[in-house]
């Protein structure tokens, strides 16, 4: 499966969609290493912004060891990714993406997380920071196990 989005990644896109089409699509084809590299140096990621299972200060994964950590904490133990994208609102050098990401986990559940996802990117196009607002208790009351 790849990137259900609503726009078209093709057409002349602001810097931080594109990125963030970037990012879901290396996701979802597990490409961690071309996944990092759309990241700066010094960026951060919260995904869920706030204290939670990945991160229990709420302090977020910083730099580029933070966010491969987080990568093998929570990406890498997904076994397929679907992104759907319902809204995308760009300006500036951020885009707020609101849809679901529908996560296959091994043992044959599934989990839908409803959210906003926000980038925000540097002139260079790199990914300075991703803040997804998602709610745990929310997503996890979708679990459920995938029959077909």
């Amino acid at each position: 499966m790849g990137v259900e989005v609503c726009w078209d990644p093709e057409a002349d896109q602001p810097p931080a969609r594109v990125a963030a089409w970037r990012s879901m699509d290396a996701v979802t084809r597990g490409a961690k290493e071309e996944w990092l590299a759309l990241f700066a140096p010094d960026a951060v990621i919260e995904d869920p912004v706030g204290p939670s299972m990945f991160d229990e200060e709420g302090k977020g994964h910083h730099g580029r060891e933070g966010i491969s950590a987080f990568w093998d904490l929570t990406i890498a133990n997904v076994e397929r990714f679907v992104f759907t994208i319902r809204d995308s609102h760009a300006v500036g050098d951020e885009v707020a993406n609101v849809g679901t990401i529908t996560t296959f986990l091994p043992g044959g559940y599934r989990v839908d997380t409803d959210g906003v996802f926000v980038y925000r990117v540097g002139e260079d196009g790199l990914v300075r920071s991703m803040r997804a607002f998602w709610e745990t208790e929310r997503a996890m009351a979708t679990a459920r196990e995938v029959t077909d």
